[in-house]
């Protein structure tokens, strides 16, 4: 199926643990390209969150960002460093003793005391669980999403491809009389010059000029092009680099095509053949 590299997707864990939500933005690039924002609480992630990423995503810029607000089972609590109170409280009735005064100290100087409130350590194994599992369910989502846009953007492709047909069908169509018209305006140029014509002379310059404006090869390259571009379409594979270059082959003998043309009509339609095809390459821009 075909994936689009435009794409975006967000997901939402609440519960016990607290609030966690994954973002991930991504947008077309030549490569697979992340760029990774975590809290500063589950930054130990990022090693597996891009291997996830780089396992299953092909080519895009990534922006990836996860926040995450702390629930009761995840919250740090403080606790008294016990020790050291009684550390403080005895040099301090050591003092007293010496000054022979009797000042006890201030329970909120204590607390303001370097080192005696300390920030217990948590266990955050269920919240990096969690995070991870809901990065799955992310990445699917973006992927759904992807998939999406890439049928939509299929869709415009074989549209294209479909009037790029036409119009080869018209050119095809349009070329004996090119020719006879050529071939006529040629005889009628000669007659004013010359007196007596050798006919054999003549038909051998006709046939000369004939092959060298005749344009079956040219369609018959873009026709074969548009079939590969149909095949590929339907492949289970990242195919935006190989539309890529098939683009570039439609474009060269469209190419040919204006270069050739003598009539017209036929430049007309080489020339919306160049549009088509510049509008498939744009769209096919974002395809991985």
């Amino acid at each position: 199926m075909i994936s689009s590299m435009t794409a975006f997707a967000r997901e939402e864990y609440r519960g016990e643990l607290g609030i966690l939500s994954w973002e991930i933005r991504s947008v077309n690039h030549r490569y697979l390209e992340i760029i990774l924002r975590l809290p500063e609480e589950l930054r130990v992630l990022e090693s597996a969150v891009r291997e996830r990423l780089n396992a299953r995503l092909g080519r895009g810029k990534l922006d990836v960002t996860l926040k995450f607000k702390p629930g009761g089972m995840a919250e740090a609590g403080l606790r008294i460093n016990q020790r050291l109170v009684h550390q403080l409280v005895n040099a301090e009735r050591q003092l007293a003793d010496l000054m022979d005064e009797d000042n006890a100290l201030d329970p909120a100087d204590l607390l303001r005391w370097p080192g005696v409130l300390e920030e217990e350590q948590q266990d955050f194994t269920p919240v990096k669980q969690q995070a991870m599992a809901l990065l799955e369910t992310a990445i699917d989502s973006l992927i759904d999403n992807r998939l999406r846009e890439g049928e939509r953007l299929g869709d415009i492709i074989r549209q294209r491809c479909k009037g790029l047909r036409e119009q080869v069908g018209r050119v095809r169509g349009l070329m004996p009389e090119v020719l006879e018209h050529l071939r006529g305006r040629i005889r009628d140029r000669l007659v004013e010059v010359m007196e007596e014509l050798d006919e054999t002379r003549v038909e051998q310059e006709m046939v000369l000029l004939a092959q060298r404006l005749d344009v079956d090869e040219e369609m018959d390259r873009l026709e074969t092009h548009l079939d590969e571009v149909g095949r590929v379409l339907e492949a289970d594979e990242p195919i935006g680099r190989r539309l890529d270059f098939l683009m570039q082959e439609l474009n060269r003998e469209a190419n040919t095509l204006t270069s050739k043309s003598s009539d017209v009509d036929v430049t007309r339609s080489a020339v919306e053949m160049k549009v088509l095809i510049e509008q498939m390459r744009e769209q096919i821009q974002n395809i991985e």
